[in-house]
């Protein structure tokens, strides 16, 4: 089976890495780089291509700074990345509502 050219938000968010970075994003205000990696117990290199992955889509925005010599990277859930995880948890609901019956 072919890979799709570009995935939808839905595609992206479903992954467990990235629906949790989205997740912790939407109910907190910013995110360093090492809070997230702190919330998600994941390396860097897996945090960093999840995240690239979410920025792409411009479902999440990063702002890079340095200070005292050192990279920051602060992280922020845009409004399309609230719509995106607003979608994709109402389909999860509505399929746990369909397979219990309800």
């Amino acid at each position: 089976m072919g890979r799709k050219a570009r995935d939808t938000p839905r595609d992206l968010i479903s992954e467990r890495t990235r629906l949790a970075i989205i997740s912790a994003l939407a109910v907190n205000p910013s995110l360093t780089f090492t809070e997230l990696k702190g919330l998600l117990d994941a390396t860097d290199g897996n945090l960093s291509v999840h995240a690239r992955k979410l920025e792409d889509a411009k479902l999440i925005q990063c702002k890079k700074s340095i200070a005292n010599r050192m990279s920051k990277s602060v992280y922020r859930i845009t409004r399309s990345g609230h719509a995106a995880l607003e979608e994709y948890l109402g389909e999860m609901e509505e399929l746990i509502r369909s397979v219990r019956g309800e």
